[in-house]
């Protein structure tokens, strides 16, 4: 692998870094609940809690293999 390709590799790491906090900044903008979803797993007691969102990891999965099928899409081209 050369410096070129492992260039290539950060630049679009970075801009799928970029895209995300976009979209996670949007999302609290425009009042999406994401992490209080129903389907979201909390369970609190006395001695601690357990939180494990379940719904939001399989919305945030499905909307980054769609952009991300575009992005490679575009790249292939």
């Amino acid at each position: 692998m050369n410096m070129e390709s492992i260039a290539r590799y950060l630049m679009l790491g970075g801009i799928i870094l970029f895209l995300v906090g976009g979209g996670v900044y949007f999302a609290a903008k425009f009042g999406i609940p994401l992490g209080r979803l129903p389907g979201d797993i909390r369970i609190e007691g006395e001695n601690g809690s357990f939180y494990f969102p379940v719904t939001s990891s399989i919305l945030i999965s499905v909307v980054l293999s769609i952009l991300l099928n575009i992005i490679s899409r575009f790249l292939k081209k």
